[in-house]
């Protein structure tokens, strides 16, 4: 179905949130039921939100970080005192600990309420609304930076879901994928389906194949033999926070691609909204990693796929060093080589 929204903030065809004229609701797109079906929630309250991202209904840090603006918008529509606001705001928070667009989005918003705008929903609305256009505007900028670094015919590996489902609209890793074939160059995708919630193989080839773009679908355990036959030129990832001195949270199994990419001299590129770049946050090491529930490996869509009474194992991130990454493309520029010194810089530029 088309975005039930008169004007929607993505301008695509679909998009993984947004907040109604009125200020009353947020509709976001039930990423759990894709590729079937396109069908949109309506969330009023602020709790609702919080467990549409830790239910996985949106997912993607800057995609969560609008949401969670949003929220804040919600809360201030029943929120009779600032206190009552950021309490609904610790709600938030907690729902999701990697993803630190999130806490970036909601401190914003609560720094805007305590700055004059109080309970005022319209302000609020018009604040997360402006939250939400940069991300869509900064994903085009980094793109096109993401894009100067991908050769004409480049055969590209990508991981997760890092596309407009993930952000506002356009996407950062499908960013850079978009804005190379929109500079006229020939690329491929191979994508990797990202067990166990498969957001490769339900997101990523979904967004592709319906914007023409060339995509296959590999397990994640294949790119390890197309990266041995010279098959991939290089990868593109998105990221859930990245620390002060570069190393970068990501869904699971980034790390795999990246000693992969070292390993056979190939290039892996990380692309995100400056908003992911938590310069509070050391290193890698200090990144809380979610671990989600263990059902999400043993069953696939209800179904038992694994011996009844056998655990499982369930991190939803783990940590890339920052010695991996050839470069980070953000809206304020290219870290390159990334690391404290890069980040520094892109720090200084508003």
């Amino acid at each position: 179905m088309p975005v039930p929204h008169p004007d929607p903030i993505a301008a695509a065809s679909y998009s993984a949130v947004e907040l109604t004229l009125a200020d009353d609701a947020v509709l976001m797109l039930d990423q759990r039921r894709l590729p079937d079906e396109e069908r949109y929630e309506r969330l009023e309250t602020s709790s609702e939100v919080a467990r549409g991202f830790r239910d996985m209904v949106v997912r993607g840090a800057p995609a969560i970080g609008i949401a969670a603006g949003y929220a804040i918008v919600l809360a201030a529509r029943s929120a009779r005192t600032l206190a009552e606001l950021e309490a609904a705001a610790a709600e938030v928070r907690a729902a999701r600990p990697t993803a630190v667009n999130l806490m970036w989005a909601v401190d914003r918003m609560l720094a805007f309420a305590r700055e004059g705008a109080g309970l005022d929903v319209t302000a609020l609305g018009e604040r997360a609304r402006r939250i939400h256009r940069d991300d869509v505007a900064g994903n085009r900028a980094l793109g096109k930076l993401g894009a100067e670094r991908v050769p004409d015919g480049a055969t590209i590996l990508t991981h997760c879901n890092a596309g407009a489902l993930a952000t506002g609209g356009y996407g950062t890793a499908l960013g850079v994928i978009r804005a190379a074939v929109e500079a006229g160059k020939k690329v491929r995708v191979l994508a990797d389906e990202t067990r166990p919630y498969l957001q490769g193989s339900r997101l990523t080839a979904w967004e592709l194949h319906r914007d023409g773009i060339e995509v296959e679908l590999l397990t994640d355990g294949m790119a390890g033999w197309f990266f041995s036959r010279g098959a991939i030129d290089l990868a593109v990832v998105g990221a859930d926070r990245i620390a002060r001195n570069g190393d970068v949270a990501n869904k699971i199994g980034t790390y795999s691609v990246a000693c992969l990419a070292k390993l056979h001299e190939r290039p892996l590129y990380v692309a995100a909204p400056w908003s992911t770049v938590d310069l509070a946050c050391p290193s890698g090491s200090d990144i809380p990693i979610e671990e989600r529930s263990p059902s999400e490996v043993t069953h696939f869509r209800g179904a038992l796929v694994a011996p009844q009474g056998v655990g499982a194992r369930n991190p939803s991130f783990d940590v890339t060093p920052a010695q991996l990454v050839a470069a980070l493309f953000t809206e304020r520029g290219t870290a390159d080589p990334l690391g404290p010194a890069s980040l520094e810089l892109l720090s200084a530029r508003a």
